[in-house]
């Protein structure tokens, strides 16, 4: 292995071994296979003289750690100028300089034109299928609202964000007006292996087959996603149907047998929130940061990937 002092450049070869050490990311920088990561962003350097200031892997490292600590880009460009670890996770040496906010907004807007954050996120679960962390015995899917950036509408209606929506917060009072990002998450390990942005109004259950993979052994959902024909499809693909049950308006009541499933269900189904509440409680994404369905997307598999990576190390602990 790279002995850390080399990485980190001339002035880093006098300094003590340990300088900078960050036990999480480390983890992460092991757990990950970086290279392959790199043959995807070859797409982002210019063929000729032109070359770019920046290696699009540390570019791409930088816009994780931003997600992994809940940075805008001028925070990421202070966290650079400030914190060894970052510079030792990036591979950046101490005496370069590092990316300034401009340079990490372009570049993030280049990997999202040239639509790589699908084949990124594709990447790392791929990784994790090699390592067997996904193991496939079934997918829990569910969704949560998220602020827009922008203010909501005034009275005349207008708002700068086009894409964002209102719905109202289920079980609570109030509304959110901007979007709603659904997962699909592997049920043993709670790595994501699907995400999906919606504005917010869009219906959980209309994204629902988005989220199933067809290659696990069960799907789980609350009384959202039941439908007639998801259950039929289920069936017909030999998988086994953890959808919960409800009661239609006017309908028969639940059986004594369908209230004992959603019972059985409930659990293992609510697992999934722990994946929304480290979302919201310690990557701040309690708003979305861009504006657009496109660029919101975008931020959501990147959210998505660095927990991945983030809880593929915890899993490589145990």
């Amino acid at each position: 292995m790279t002995d850390r002092r080399e990485q980190l450049g001339f002035l880093g070869a006098f300094a003590p071994a340990n300088l900078g050490r960050n036990d999480r990311l480390d983890r992460i920088g092991e757990a990950v296979k970086w290279y392959r990561f790199e043959k995807l962003l070859k797409k982002l350097v210019p063929d000729g003289p032109g070359r770019p200031p920046y290696d699009p892997l540390v570019m791409f490292k930088a816009l994780l750690l931003a997600r992994l600590y809940d940075l805008s880009d001028a925070g990421l460009e202070e966290a650079l100028n400030d914190r060894v670890s970052f510079r030792r996770f990036l591979g950046l040496p101490l005496d370069a300089i590092a990316p300034d906010h401009t340079t990490l907004c372009r570049f993030r807007n280049r990997l999202i034109e040239a639509g790589l954050m699908e084949k990124l996120f594709a990447e790392f679960n791929k990784q994790l299928e090699g390592n067997r962390m996904i193991l496939k015995r079934g997918t829990m899917v569910d969704a949560t609202l998220v602020e827009a950036a922008a203010a909501r509408p005034g009275d005349d209606g207008e708002s700068s964000d086009p894409d964002a929506r209102f719905a109202k917060k289920q079980g609570k009072a109030g509304s959110v007006y901007g979007y709603k990002a659904h997962v699909g998450v592997d049920q043993k390990s709670e790595l994501i292996r699907t995400a999906v942005m919606t504005p917010a109004n869009v219906n959980e259950t209309t994204v629902a087959d988005r989220l199933i993979s067809f290659d696990e052994k069960a799907v789980y959902g609350d009384k959202g996603y039941a439908k007639a024909e998801r259950r039929r499809m289920l069936k017909a693909a030999g998988i086994k149907d953890r959808i919960m049950y409800k009661s239609w308006g006017g309908g028969p009541k639940l059986t004594a047998w369908q209230r004992a499933q959603n019972r059985l269900i409930t659990p293992i189904r609510a697992r999934v929130e722990t994946v929304f509440a480290i979302f919201k409680k310690h990557m701040g994404y309690r708003r979305v940061r861009y504006i657009g369905l496109i660029k919101n997307q975008a931020q959501l598999l990147l959210l998505a990937l660095a927990y991945n990576m983030k809880r593929a190390a915890v899993l490589a602990q145990s």
